[in-house]
């Protein structure tokens, strides 16, 4: 019998699957699918879900049903620190977690969010799959017990805002926005005069509508999928700061798979980021028409001007500090010299 690519492949997963439920996996002896779970924040309509359920799916047909993960997004599993959290203890097996929350457990790990660090993704995506920056980050999170495969694209950030358009720094001061929990963006709203406040992104509505916040800061594909047009009116391009999320899995669920389910998951993961970013990259570009429809008024600010107020208030000196000579040397090394 020839050896095709499709009986390999057969062979292989059948190799894996008997050596799991010989005790080298988390396959039990004589069980049936291995139900595991994968959590987000982000809406189901948006790209990263949408891939994500679509690749869980995938490692479902390609371990013939041995490997089941169920995919819950919409913080039904939590916010982003309970997570953390979860993922940690082992009680999630699977998450898809920003760069900018997982900064609360290492601040190092959101250097690449530091504000007008990068112009585009020509720069931004080397830096971080087979980057410096990239590395550094698998590193930190495997000490913490945590895996990482590629990030997903969740954007440049803008501001919305439902009393004023932000034209100039100044139209920053005593503004209330909301933040995720990171300390980044926090800091960086405070540089600028605001006053940020950390709102879980599903309370983010509510909040804007009771006027809790006067604005927040996200992606437009972000700031669409949550519906805050209905209560704001103003959406300034800022782009001060870009966001990802990591693909991530628990170490010890990880490392007790088979090295071909390994890599069969590892594929679709990574196949799934692929498809997010092009996917992503669209959704972004049509949301400005559909927020317009929706009677959102756009502006682009000087964004020289911010960064420059930002170095002015010590923002980036302050941050090359915290993050460390070392790291920041690994941002600038893809960004150029940044602040003063």
């Amino acid at each position: 019998m020839s050896l095709t690519r499709r009986s390999f492949g057969k062979i292989a997963l059948g190799t894996a699957l008997s050596a799991a439920a010989a005790g080298r996996s988390v396959f039990a002896q004589g069980s049936g699918a291995q139900t595991m779970s994968m959590g987000s924040v982000l809406p189901a309509a948006h790209p990263a879900s949408i891939c994500l359920a679509e690749a869980c799916d995938a490692i479902r047909k390609d371990t013939a049903g041995k490997v089941d993960i169920k995919f819950y997004p919409s913080s039904q599993l939590g916010s982003e620190i309970d997570m953390q959290s979860q993922m940690r203890s082992g009680a999630l097996e699977f998450a898809n977690l920003s760069v900018s929350s997982l900064q609360t457990l290492v601040p190092a790990i959101g250097i690449p969010g530091t504000a007008f660090a990068f112009k585009n993704y020509d720069t931004l995506w080397p830096a971080l799959d087979d980057g410096e920056l990239g590395a550094m980050t698998r590193t930190i999170l495997d000490k913490l017990g945590i895996v990482a495969f590629k990030t997903m694209d969740n954007g440049f950030r803008d501001i919305i805002c439902g009393t004023r358009p932000i034209a100039q720094v100044s139209d920053l001061k005593g503004l209330k926005i909301r933040v995720p929990p990171s300390p980044l963006l926090t800091s960086l709203f405070s540089g600028l005069g605001a006053s940020p406040t950390t709102i879980n992104l599903g309370e983010t509505y509510s909040a804007l509508q009771t006027r809790i916040a006067d604005g927040m800061e996200n992606s437009l594909v972000n700031i669409e999928a949550t519906k805050v047009y209905e209560v704001q009116k103003y959406c300034s391009r800022t782009g001060h700061s870009w966001d990802g999320m990591w693909v991530l899995s628990n170490k010890q669920t990880w490392n007790a798979f088979p090295d071909p389910i390994k890599a069969i998951i590892t594929r679709h993961f990574d196949a799934a980021v692929t498809k997010q970013r092009v996917l992503f990259a669209k959704a972004q570009a049509d949301a400005v028409s559909t927020l317009q429809a929706k009677g959102i008024v756009f502006n682009t600010p000087d964004r020289v001007a911010f960064r420059n107020a930002l170095a002015a208030a010590g923002y980036y000196r302050n941050w090359k500090a915290k993050f460390g000579a070392q790291p920041w040397a690994a941002l600038e090394k893809y960004t150029g010299p940044l602040g003063a």
